[in-house]
């Protein structure tokens, strides 16, 4: 695998629209465990997207903690990125699932560790993660997500995610140092 697809992976944006209530309406579902704190609702999302040999993401599942129409920003490269609509996000993760050694050894994306800040109906949940192919000769890649949520009708909502990649010259930020 290249780091250019570990990087895609693992990297994201999202961006709602300023009219909300529409879509919101669209797409409630009743909460649950993972979407009643905006904490819960990112640790889903790095649950979702990790998986065993052999295993599927289950992309119906990671739609659901997202506005519809989100845009998501991946950095495609050190000095390139991309923008997505949610669905073409969840059709280049899924592509990259299917990749020969994330079909035989799985991938796993982690928190290491997790900043959150809600205030009212809005939180931020800044997190240093680590995404790998296990069993692969390469080490994890750390990156940093920055995520925006929103609470309506009982739960949070993913509303955006920039992400970054941690290197030499760009570490890891004081707020996510032990």
């Amino acid at each position: 695998m290249t780091r250019r697809h570990l990087l895609r992976l693992s990297a994201a944006v999202f961006v709602g629209t300023a009219s909300h209530a529409p879509l919101i309406a669209q797409t409630a579902a009743p909460p649950d465990s993972a979407s009643a704190t905006a904490e819960g609702a990112v640790r889903e999302l790095y649950r979702l997207v990790s998986f065993a040999p052999g295993a599927t993401t289950d992309w119906g599942k990671v739609r659901s903690l997202f506005l519809p129409e989100a845009v998501i920003f991946l950095r495609t490269s050190r000095t390139a990125s991309t923008v997505f609509t949610l669905e073409g996000f969840i059709a280049d993760f899924a592509a990259f699932d299917t990749l020969p050694a994330v079909v035989q050894n799985g991938f796993t994306e982690t928190i290491v560790r997790l900043r959150p800040t809600v205030f009212r109906d809005i939180a931020h949940v800044l997190v240093l993660y680590e995404a790998t192919i296990p069993g692969s000769p390469r080490p994890p890649q750390q990156g940093v997500d920055s995520f925006q949520l929103i609470r309506r009708d009982g739960r949070w909502w993913i509303v955006s995610v920039a992400n970054d990649i941690v290197t030499p010259e760009t570490p890891v930020p004081a707020e996510l140092l032990p």
